[in-house]
């Protein structure tokens, strides 16, 4: 089954574009740190992180996707807040409140090679259940990426997720996972955030990943809303999400969207 799986291996030509394209989504996201605060809507969120591709004279890699589509993502941010898990939109209206936690998931495009990453934000003082929730998904997160090695499995870096939520008395969303990246925004193999060790298809240099673990305080199970994007846990619990764009050299991995 693994073999029919055709994964695009990347040149160091290539790599370095992904580079440039995932360092300004890394700068993008540590941006925020300081930007989003209690008072602000979605919609600014959107406009601040567009102003900075467009001054980097880049593309917006969600803005438009996909291409063709009945129903393609307007804008160039995903922007999920507390109970949504991916693909929130932006919104004049909705305002960020004391207590809840944000997800920003962008993309960018330099020379026709794409950059991806997401980070989960606390919004002034939130709860300790909900820090722990961001702690324990960054740490999947940083434990996936440390797995991501030539020779390992992408099942490892499911099984890796899943025992890093688990442990800690969360759920791991099923449905959605992460993916390749190179010349199209989603690509082989589709990555998913659950699994056993040692199965799946065998990790190799020149692979671009995007990692991006996605916890849940409660089920992991999920709906979609009725615009067709907004994606929310079923039982409305707290959700959080992070995500890196590495790539697997002969020697280990590196992250391309790490500041």
């Amino acid at each position: 089954m693994f073999n029919s799986i055709k994964v695009e291996l990347k040149t160091q030509r290539e790599i370095e574009k992904m580079r440039i394209a995932g360092k300004l989504v890394g700068e993008i996201l540590n941006s925020l740190e300081t930007f989003i605060k209690p008072g602000i809507s979605t919609q600014d969120i959107e406009d601040f992180v567009l102003a900075q591709i467009k001054d980097a004279k880049m593309d917006a890699a969600f803005l438009g996707y996909p291409k063709g589509s009945a129903n393609p993502f307007p804008c160039a941010c995903c922007i999920s807040i507390n109970e949504e898990v991916v693909h929130g939109r932006p919104n004049p209206n909705r305002k960020l409140k004391d207590g809840d936690i944000v997800s920003v998931d962008t993309g960018t495009i330099y020379d026709g090679y794409y950059g991806d990453a997401a980070k989960t934000y606390a919004v002034g003082q939130i709860s300790q259940e909900a820090k722990k929730l961001l702690a324990v998904t960054e740490q999947a997160l940083e434990n996936a990426i440390k797995i991501a090695l030539p020779n390992n499995r992408l099942g490892d870096i499911g099984w890796t997720v899943q025992t890093t939520a688990e442990e800690n008395g969360f759920s791991v969303v099923r449905d959605y996972g992460g993916h390749g990246i190179g010349r199209n925004l989603h690509e082989d193999p589709h990555i998913q955030n659950f699994g056993k060790k040692n199965t799946g298809l065998k990790l190799e240099a020149g692979m671009v990943l995007a990692i991006e673990p996605m916890l849940n305080i409660g089920t992991y199970k999920v709906k979609t809303l009725a615009d067709g994007w907004t994606v929310v846990t079923k039982d409305s619990s707290l959700s959080a999400h992070f995500e890196h764009t590495i790539a697997i050299t002969k020697d280990g991995n590196e992250v391309l969207t790490r500041m």
